[in-house]
């Protein structure tokens, strides 16, 4: 299969593989929450047709300034269905990842033009990034996945989570900090209803106190797919340095 044989060669090469499953846990400070990116981002992707696949064709791909990139059916098109083969530029995407992230890039959709080598619009449709590669040691973008997003279409997608009100955070005021589960939450939206962030408030949360799954506030349309609501996705935690002192006098 097409899309095993890129992981394999991925993973010889020292790919890094960003996708819509990637989650992590980590601490902030209150100066490094998740920003939203800014409104006015360019809408449509340039792409071209890519007359074959493999290493070799990869290679003249990248050094024309292209990346190797792949149109699939919606979930699961990896297994069949009507597959292209596409190259987008390599400038246009870099510019969309410093300006969105890679969280915010994989949640929004694109229109995808298609353009001919003479420069004629060959077909347009909406798509969903679904993945993209980096290089371990370069950061340099390798392979961009894509997904068919029809406005009828219902796709799985994870949200980004902005973090607000953390200079009015009574926990943190108190020399508390935010841990944080979840840095996305996996909906089924609409293809035509994705939200570009789901806002989560700490205004008024106090040290021990979590906001859980069930407690964010998303559209009708969307259905959470992880099935414990009551899963937390942030938690004020007390002072680092009362933390620090207590497991001292533990050990002592």
């Amino acid at each position: 299969m097409l899309v095993l044989r890129i992981i394999t060669i991925a993973k010889l090469q020292g790919w890094r593989f960003y996708s819509q499953a990637e989650e992590e846990e980590c601490e902030f400070d209150a100066e490094d929450f998740p920003q939203a990116p800014e409104k006015k981002v360019e809408d449509v992707i340039k792409a071209f047709p890519r007359l074959g696949s493999g290493k070799i064709v990869s290679k003249k791909q990248r050094r024309a300034g292209r990346v190797p990139s792949i149109v699939f059916e919606q979930e699961n098109g990896h297994l069949g269905g009507n597959k292209v083969l596409i190259s987008v530029e390599t400038k246009q995407i870099e510019r969309l990842l410093k300006k969105l992230g890679k969280s915010f890039f994989l949640s929004r959709t694109f229109d995808l033009e298609i353009y001919s080598d003479e420069g004629e619009l060959e077909s347009r449709e909406r798509v969903l990034p679904r993945s993209i590669h980096l290089h371990a040691g370069t950061d340099k973008i390798m392979n961009v996945t894509f997904i068919r997003a029809p406005p009828t279409a219902c796709l799985k997608v994870n949200v980004p989570l902005v973090f607000l009100g953390e200079d009015a955070c009574p926990g943190i005021r108190k020399g508390g900090y935010v841990y944080t589960m979840e840095r996305t939450v996996k909906y089924l939206c609409p293809a035509d209803a994705i939200p570009p962030f789901i806002e989560v408030d700490l205004s008024m949360l106090d040290i021990g106190q979590k906001i859980l799954l069930k407690d964010l506030k998303v559209g009708s349309n969307l259905q959470l797919l992880q099935n414990d609501g009551s899963f937390p996705v942030c938690k004020i935690m007390g002072s680092r340095g009362a933390a620090a002192a207590a497991a001292a006098a533990a050990a002592s």
